[in-house]
């Protein structure tokens, strides 16, 4: 038997939480992440507006790559 989607309508009384933060190493996102975007995936644009915390020295490195690359 085929499972059925139910859709209920949404309460105007309920507010969902703030989202979780999640602190992970860059290296276990990067794959998937490029992944995701390369493959044009409809969730990636979802997120485009968010705010991403990145150090600064990752931000730096990130810029400086941006200039070489325009310069060359």
């Amino acid at each position: 038997m085929r499972n059925r989607l139910r859709i209920f309508p949404a309460d105007e009384s309920f507010q969902s939480p703030a989202p979780a933060k999640v602190t992970l190493k860059l290296g276990e996102i990067l794959e998937p992440l490029a992944e995701a975007y390369n493959s044009q995936r409809a969730f990636v644009e979802d997120f485009a507006d968010d705010d991403v915390q990145i150090p600064a020295d990752l931000y730096e490195a990130l810029m400086a790559s941006i200039t070489m690359r325009k310069s060359a």
